[in-house]
């Protein structure tokens, strides 16, 4: 069972990429933020930062919805944060973006990924079963574009990243902010 600690060891951000454009005839991996993705995304970024959530590593989708979400999110955020496009994030299973969180280095404390549905949905259900009932119960029922779910872990190192292993901290979207 997940538990809380005061100080977690490892703590995982994940980010649903903000509300995208439909244009005709643009390939889905080439998709831009619609204008109010642009908003949802600085309001998440503006939130990180004040709560101080921000992560040592961020992984990227490739897809440009995504990168330009965490572009928005990286302006709001202050230090240093190393960031890697991640292609095995674009398109895939619950179970790989828990694969690519088991391969991050132990020196890595706070993670973020910046991804899709409904891989992230997913894989946050699958990770947590404990927290916040409140923020569980949302979670579970939907997971929105610029949705931001923080879970933390109680483990040494990301290899040991299991299913059920994470407590949910919190779960917020644009919409819950305001």
């Amino acid at each position: 069972m997940a538990k809380k600690s005061a100080e977690p060891k490892r703590r995982l951000i994940l980010l649903r990429h903000a509300k995208s454009a439909w244009p005709d005839g643009v390939a889905d991996r080439e998709r831009p933020l619609a204008e109010r993705g642009r908003k949802a995304a600085h309001v998440i970024g503006a939130y990180m930062a004040r709560e101080k959530l921000i992560p040592d590593l961020a992984l990227v989708s490739p897809a440009r919805r995504a990168q330009e979400t965490w572009k928005v999110v990286r302006k709001t955020l202050s230090g240093k944060v190393d960031e890697r496009e991640a292609p095995d994030i674009y398109e895939v299973s619950a179970e790989r973006i828990i694969d690519e969180i088991r391969a991050v280095g132990s020196d890595i404390r706070t993670l973020l990924i910046v991804g899709h549905n409904p891989g992230m949905e997913k894989a946050a259900s699958l990770l947590v079963t404990d927290g916040d009932a409140d923020a569980v119960d949302r979670m579970e029922d939907k997971f929105p574009t610029a949705g931001l779910a923080v879970i933390d872990f109680d483990v040494d190192g990301w290899d040991e990243t299991a299913a059920g292993s994470g407590y949910l901290e919190r779960f917020v979207t644009p919409k819950s902010l305001g």
